[in-house]
This record gives structure tokens, C-alpha cells and sequence, in this order.
């Protein structure tokens, strides 16, 4: 009797790891790009929450809390207008005028975020950042790119790469002695 029961467990065992039906049950494998497409929905779901929590720092005026997204390593890195920043801190130092007592900083959404997996613990993730005032008026805009790490069961930033948008054509628009044919 011990011997059946053993062999039962094998067999169901068996049946289990190869998908092979087994005592009326069928365990059905999942194609690899639905396993994919659940993986990044996961992944996406993650890097959303990240970005919101980052945001809502950055709208209460808490550096730490924004910079938690980023690996403290000194080969952490930002490329943006000031062009290329390495390190953690350095970048945290980049960002500290910002949210000094005072300073002027418009609150911060994120918007359109896209992802390609990249490996078991890299993402590539495209978006666009935009600041926009009290009555929702935006005033900057720009797209963004982050790589990042699976760090235990959190995603971090190990490089940021975010534009400016150009002014639009309202806000450049040529100076009023100009003939409307070069407008």
C-alpha cells in the first residue's frame, strides 16, 4: 500500500512537471508570451507605483523620498540638461535646489509609461514627466527614459535620461516686427 501511494505521488508529480493529464486533472502549460505579458503587466504595475509614490514626494517637498526610486551606488547616472550626472549623491545634489525652504517647484505627474523587459532583472521604461501648477497649466514637459533594477522585490533606477520639451509655439512665438511670410 505504501508502495502505491508512493508511486501515485511520482506519477502525479510527473504529470504535473510535463503537463500530462493525470486522474482526470490536466494542468495546461501557459504559452511563454502570455507568461511574458503577465510578467511585464506586473512589472509595469511596479514601476506605475513607483513613479506615483515618487511623485507625491516630490509635490510634498521630500527629497528622500524621491531619490529612494534611484540605487545609492556612485555608477548610478542622469543625463539631462546639466548633462551627465554620476552618483547617487551627486545627482541628490543636482535635485537639493529644488526642494530647498522656499524654492519654486511645480508639482509633478508622470504620464504614458511604457516598458521592455530587458532580462530577469532589467527594464527599460519610457514616459513623460509633466509639471503643471495649481489651476493644471503645464509648464514643462519632456520625455524620459529610465533603466531599471530588480533590487529584492523593488524596482530602482540605475540611469535616468529625461528631455525637455521644446517650448511650444505659443510660447515662442517671432517678435511682433516680424512679417507673417518668416512667421
Amino acid at each position: 500500500m505504501l508502495r502505491h501511494a508512493l508511486a501515485s505521488r511520482v506519477v502525479v508529480l510527473l504529470g504535473v512537471a510535463f503537463g500530462v493529464p493525470v486522474a482526470g486533472c490536466w494542468v495546461e502549460e501557459v504559452p511563454e508570451a502570455e507568461r511574458d505579458e503577465r510578467s511585464i503587466v506586473g512589472i509595469r504595475n511596479a514601476v506605475q507605483a513607483m513613479l506615483d509614490s515618487s511623485a507625491v514626494a516630490w509635490n510634498e517637498g521630500r527629497i528622500d523620498g524621491f531619490m529612494d526610486d534611484y540605487v545609492k551606488s556612485p555608477n548610478t547616472t542622469y543625463i539631462g540638461g546639466v548633462g551627465l550626472v554620476e552618483g547617487w549623491e551627486a545627482i541628490r545634489e543636482r535635485y537639493a535646489p529644488l526642494f530647498a525652504p522656499g524654492a519654486n517647484r511645480d508639482s509633478l505627474r508622470f504620464v504614458d509609461l511604457k516598458l521592455r523587459r530587458l532580462s530577469a532583472t532589467l527594464v527599460l521604461a519610457t514616459a513623460r514627466y509633466v509639471l503643471y501648477v495649481e489651476d493644471g497649466r503645464t509648464t514643462g514637459s519632456g520625455p524620459f527614459t529610465l533603466v531599471l533594477r530588480k533590487v529584492g522585490r523593488e524596482w530602482h533606477i540605475i540611469h535616468d535620461h529625461s528631455s525637455a520639451d521644446p517650448p511650444s509655439s505659443a510660447d515662442s512665438s517671432p517678435p511682433a516686427d516680424t512679417p507673417p511670410a518668416e512667421q
